[in-house]
């Protein structure tokens, strides 16, 4: 009785927590999302600087990151050769650096709803590039499943009453750049046995996305804003603006180790169908019928497909099971049949005594 109630106080308190962690990842990028559109929409803020957003972001990121990680030592740096530095963090920071710059340029153009339904198109990019690199093997029923989810959005995009074709080329280069990250972070990181947590994840990749992102700004904004002089740098706004932003990563930190990334991609649902309900309802953005049809169509391809992928997980690690049992067993009989051969040596020899 003592033993059950205890495993039930620890049952209720692992999946309070769990839904505690889900809530701050839930609110943090809520957060992230709103205030970035708040600051860059013409008609709010009325900062559309991108670049000169997602430096800031990266700056502050990369200086926090640097005091955890070698002033406070609170989190343990990773062995990185130069030359593996220069090979797999530098591409994947110039991916990170343009997928950012996209992705926040289209809160100038698209309303923060029908970003949410473009963003739906991320598994059909993984799993496209992932082909092309050979990452991942071309299954039709996986194909089929990308191809729904596609015609989701597309029936979305049609329905969209604020349609603007430069701000869709912008977010679905993105989606086209974060999905490549995600593939190289794949191959050139996690392949080679280096693992990288949020914060480390910022000490390498941020200061080479800031770099990266230095080149286009010297060109595209910082003319305008040399030119812009009423300016003045509000440190309230972009201070906890930034603080947000650094704060999400440490959320997914916790979201991701203290429970699952599939428990993320559902999390990553709700929080995408709560921005689109906010961004009707609040902001005020024009959420049609045949935006939600089209969307609930690419949800339900993206939720089949990650179900797909956690049936595929567990099928893999019971056959992993499966055979770590056979070898043990193998093991067991070898040692059993090595024992009863010393045992009939022995016989054999007292009788011959």
């Amino acid at each position: 009785m003592g033993k059950g109630s205890a495993l039930s106080d620890g049952l209720v308190k692992k999946i309070i927590l769990s839904y505690t962690y889900v809530a701050i990842w839930i609110f943090l990028s809520f957060t992230v999302i709103v205030y970035n559109k708040y600051i860059l929409d013409r008609k709010l803020y009325n900062w559309p600087f991108p670049i000169s957003l997602t430096m800031i972001h990266m700056a502050f990121c990369s200086s926090l990151a640097f005091l955890l990680v070698r002033v406070l030592k609170l989190v343990e740096p990773v062995a990185l050769s130069r030359q593996l530095y220069l090979s797999s963090v530098v591409p994947i920071g110039a991916l990170y650096a343009l997928s950012l710059w996209l992705s926040n340029s289209a809160y100038i153009y698209l309303s923060v709803s029908f970003i949410q339904m473009l963003k739906a198109l991320m598994p059909v990019a993984v799993y496209s590039i992932g082909i092309l690199l050979k990452k991942d093997t071309y299954k039709g029923n996986t194909m089929l499943n990308m191809v729904a989810i596609s015609f989701g959005v597309a029936i979305a995009a049609y329905g969209e009453a604020k349609y603007d074709s430069w701000g869709v080329l912008l977010q679905l280069g993105a989606v086209a750049f974060e999905a490549t990250r995600l593939v190289l972070i794949q191959i050139l990181l996690t392949s080679k046995g280096i693992n990288l947590n949020p914060i480390t994840s910022l000490y390498y990749v941020a200061p080479s996305c800031l770099f990266f992102l230095f080149i286009p700004w010297i060109f595209v904004e910082y003319p305008v804003l040399r030119e812009n002089s009423s300016f003045h740098f509000d440190f309230v706004v972009f201070g906890t603006n930034s603080v947000c932003a650094f704060a999400l990563n440490l959320a997914v930190f916790l979201l991701v180790g203290k429970t699952s990334a599939l428990t993320m991609n559902v999390a990553g649902v709700v929080k995408d169908w709560l921005l689109i309900a906010f961004s009707w309802s609040v902001i005020k953005d024009t959420v049609t019928p045949m935006n939600l049809i089209g969307y609930g169509l690419a949800f339900l391809g993206v939720g089949y497909y990650n179900h797909s992928k956690l049936q595929a997980l567990k099928a893999k690690e019971a056959q992993k099971k499966s055979q770590q049992a056979d070898e043990e067993s193998g093991k067991l009989l070898g040692e059993t049949e090595g024992k009863d051969g010393v045992e009939g040596i022995g016989k054999k020899g007292d009788t011959q005594a």
